[in-house]
Formats: C-alpha cells, structure tokens, sequence
C-alpha cells in the first residue's frame, strides 16, 4: 500500500507541473507545434536521468524515492498518450511536416537527453 501512495503523490504532482506547463505555454506563447508537450516530456527525462544516477551511485538509495521520483513524479509529468493525440492531429488538420518534426525532435531529445545524462553509469 506505501508504494501505491507514493506513485499517487508523486504522480499527482508531475501532473501539476504538467498542466502547470501547459498553462504557462498557452498563455504566453502561440504555436501549431505542441511545444508544452515536447517540454514537459523533455524536463521528465532530465529529472529521470538526474535521478536514475543519483540512485545508481548510492547517493540516495531509499526504493521509495524511487518508486516516488521515477514512477510516480517522472510517470505524472511526461505523456506519452497526449504527444500521440497531438500528432494525430497534426496529421488530420494536414500539417504533416509540424508533425513529423514533432516525432523526429520528442524521440530525439528525450533518448538522447537520457543517454547522454546517465553515460557514464
């Protein structure tokens, strides 16, 4: 049962910033491409790097900061669902080049952030 409280807290929470990010978008920036998305995306990958290295090399080594950070805080703030949903439709309203880019630069960026963040593990 702790485990679940912990992944619902902290799944709670990436949420929050989620749509936090989302919000901040909308309100301050106008674009086809689904920027809020590639962003929130984006910032789960460096917190789950930062993280997964911090766990490996035993700095912190509680599993509960785990089951919080990685699944629960990391699984809330990134979608992978609604980067779907988005680049469908792109690809219904006709901007197919905004939506290839937009799989190009989300896979891209975030494989790459995690690889390159926790390399040296």
């Amino acid at each position: 049962m702790n485990n679940l409280l912990l992944v619902f807290t902290g799944g709670g929470l990436g949420s929050i910033l989620r749509y936090s990010i989302g919000e901040f978008v909308k309100a301050n920036f106008k674009f086809i491409f689904p920027i809020a998305t590639l962003c929130s995306n984006f910032i789960s990958c460096i917190i789950l790097s930062i993280f997964i290295i911090i766990f490996n090399e035993k700095i912190i080594s509680t599993s509960n900061l785990k089951v919080f950070f990685l699944i629960g805080f990391c699984g809330g703030l990134s979608t992978f669902s609604t980067f779907s949903f988005e680049t469908i439709e792109l690809i219904k309203a006709g901007n197919f080049t905004i939506a290839i880019f937009n799989i190009l630069i989300s896979l891209t960026a975030c494989l790459a952030t995690i690889y390159f963040l926790t390399k040296h593990l």
